[in-house]
């Protein structure tokens, strides 16, 4: 497998211009896009072959572990995968694939400049009944400083109304923000039986596509999946990104929990400035892999400092 072949820095991407102003301005109301066969058939091959991997790697599991997310009756003869977990942590193809690849270019394209990287993960549906993901929004989950964090999707396989394809509600980014806790104030991550029925499933999109399409959707929409009752897996590979100048709110739901590459900077570099209640700062360089800050007496009297603040060894 190639998971300890994780390159430390890859290729800088530039924003590609792949989307009319149209869509920009369809993503803007709707809060979604799609965008059939997007991803070229080099990169699904890859992908394809990467994933693969991983349900090898899953027939020596008989439980969930870190990396693998896996069903209760899943075995090494019938492997029935849910989920593998931050994806670009183990594997370099899909390490290459979120931080240069084609979803890191939409992002920069939809969100106007470099962006942030929040999490990934690929979610495999299996066949013959992989579970529903239950209707909900994701910002709850992860909260940041704004909501402009969106999620693109690529379908690694064909997926049709039968395997449980996404379905989002137009407009819903812009409404309300459901409380995704039981009546027992337990988390449930998903809305409740009367919010639920609110809904008008008319409106609802179903986003059914050939293999290499890519959805993107905002973090405050209402979305969700049936469960897959096909004879074939649907692969769904998800990445998260946001503006660059939107920081998730530690302490709060998945933001302490999103893989070794979470916050990383794509095209571009962070200027370390933030606007809150209308009042800007220049806020101090970002010490969380460097070991931690210098002392502030260190800071004001420049002892053994490297340029950006961080204090040399010994």
């Amino acid at each position: 497998m190639k998971s300890s072949t994780v390159p430390v820095e890859p290729r800088p991407p530039r924003p590609a211009e792949t989307l009319t102003d149209e869509q920009l301005a369809a993503y803007r109301e709707t809060g979604y896009l799609q965008l059939d066969s997007f991803v070229s058939i080099e990169w699904l091959d890859e992908l394809r072959a990467a994933s693969a991997e991983f349900v090898e790697r899953s027939r020596t599991l008989t439980a969930s572990d870190r990396v693998l997310d896996v069903e209760p009756d899943h075995t090494a003869e019938a492997p029935r995968l849910r989920r593998l977990v931050s994806p670009l942590d183990h594997h370099e193809t899909f390490f290459r694939f979120t931080i240069e690849g084609p979803p890191a270019q939409l992002a920069m394209q939809l969100l106007g400049g470099p962006v942030r990287f929040h999490h990934s993960k690929l979610n495999y549906k299996w066949s013959d009944g992989g579970e529903e993901v239950k209707w909900h929004q994701d910002i709850q989950f992860w909260p940041h400083t704004d909501f402009t964090p969106l999620t693109i999707g690529v379908y690694l396989s064909d997926v049709d109304d039968e395997m449980g394809p996404m379905g989002v509600l137009p407009g819903s980014h812009v409404g309300p923000l459901h409380d995704l806790y039981d009546v027992d104030g337990n988390w449930a991550g998903a809305m409740n039986e009367q919010d639920v029925a609110d809904i008008d499933f008319d409106q609802m999109v179903w986003l059914e596509g050939p293999a290499g399409s890519v959805t993107v959707h905002n973090c405050c929409m209402v979305h969700g999946s049936l469960p897959n009752r096909s004879p074939r897996a649907r692969p769904l590979l998800l990445q998260t990104y946001s503006a660059i100048d939107s920081y998730p709110v530690a302490g709060i739901g998945a933001n302490g929990v999103t893989g070794r590459h979470g916050g990383r900077i794509v095209g571009g570099a962070a200027s370390q400035m933030l606007e809150i209640a209308g009042r800007t700062m220049h806020g101090a360089p970002d010490w969380s892999r460097k070991g931690g800050p210098p002392t502030i007496f260190g800071s004001q009297q420049k002892d053994g400092e490297h340029k950006d603040g961080e204090q040399k060894d010994g």
